[in-house]
């Protein structure tokens, strides 16, 4: 192996890298895209924890060749005239998380911002900041609650870019911040600002991706964290036992995951009375295809055609000023 040695950086003052990344997208709403991103996501050990070869001849001889086309259906749903939603808000969060601690921190910073999937990559984002004679690297991912299918994977890229590196930086990584006291009051926020303009519903429905269940009974506090998080939450909104409810979306294939279902349980609300629903999606740091699509589309139509009569999404934090503010502040502990 030939190792890379530190940039040229005679003109070049050190400063501290900010590694700031979330899951990725595909470059395009095109099938060809869309396969060459499932096929980097979804060949992962952390996301599918299958024997290899098994898995191999799942992902290529099935997989792969049938759900890039809806997934690219489904994606050009949400795409806009500034791209995927996701990469579009993702560079918002990296301008103004450099803006603001351009103004907070007395040392000098640099934002990049990497996808764990897609692009632009975690070598990518590491090598800006090499580039940048950054002497110390703090890695934000931005998944508040921690799972080895997410923020562990985000640590296994970095660490094998690391591997062919002569000189390493220090390292600080920010494995999750789902109880953070400025993070609940992010979301406490998001969905009173939500309630100054649409009445409270019924229930309020607290959505986190799923995870399959062994990964859980194999160890992963991913569905602790979450129930912190909403527990957390519904106690700052200060709501009953029977005001919200949490539930985990995106399951996919046949196994078990973690329950209860988001999409059962509003088939199941609609069809016992329930009038008014809202949802909020706590484990998204940027709405994306699975807020957008999934949540606000899908699940509301299962929902009214139960019989629910109305339906509404909550956004993601995204750039909000007070979801900047949280970034600052866990940043500024490491520093």
């Amino acid at each position: 192996m030939r190792y890379q040695g530190p940039a040229p950086q005679s003109d070049q003052p050190a400063c501290t890298g900010i590694l700031l990344t979330n899951l990725g997208t595909p470059d395009a709403p095109t099938t060809t895209d869309v396969r060459r991103y499932l096929k980097e996501f979804l060949s992962d050990p952390r996301v599918v924890e299958l024997p290899r070869l098994l898995w191999w001849l799942i992902l290529n001889g099935v997989i792969l060749r049938t759900r890039p086309k809806r997934s690219a259906a489904a994606y050009r749903q949400v795409w806009t005239e500034a791209g995927s939603p996701l990469m579009d808000i993702s560079l918002r969060q990296a301008a103004k998380l450099q803006a603001q601690l351009n103004q907070t921190v007395d040392q000098p910073c640099k934002v990049v911002l990497a996808m764990r999937y897609g692009n632009p990559s975690i070598e990518e984002g590491l090598e800006a900041l090499r580039q940048a004679n950054a002497q110390k690297v703090i890695a934000l991912p931005l998944y508040p609650q921690y799972s080895a299918t997410t923020t562990a994977s985000t640590f296994d890229a970095i660490s094998a870019v690391f591997q062919r590196w002569r000189w390493l930086p220090e390292l600080s990584f920010i494995n999750s911040y789902h109880d953070h006291p400025d993070y609940i009051a992010a979301l406490k926020t998001s969905v009173l600002r939500h309630w100054e303009n649409e009445q409270q519903p019924d229930k309020l429905l607290l959505s986190f991706h799923g995870i399959p269940q062994d990964y859980a009974d194999g160890g992963d506090p991913y569905p602790q964290q979450c129930l912190a998080t909403a527990h957390a939450l519904a106690d700052a909104l200060e709501l009953t036992d029977n005001q919200w409810h949490c539930c985990f979306q995106s399951r996919l294939g046949n196994k078990e995951w973690i329950k209860p279902y988001t999409d059962l349980t509003l088939k199941q609300w609609g069809s016992d009375g329930v009038e008014s629903v809202q949802v909020l999606c706590p484990g998204f740091s940027a709405d994306c295809l699975e807020t957008i699509e999934e949540i606000g589309e899908e699940n509301r139509d299962y929902f009214l055609e139960s019989g629910g009569k109305h339906y509404q999404y909550i956004p993601a934090l995204n750039d909000d000023s007070e979801h900047i503010d949280l970034m600052v502040k866990l940043i500024q502990r490491r520093l």
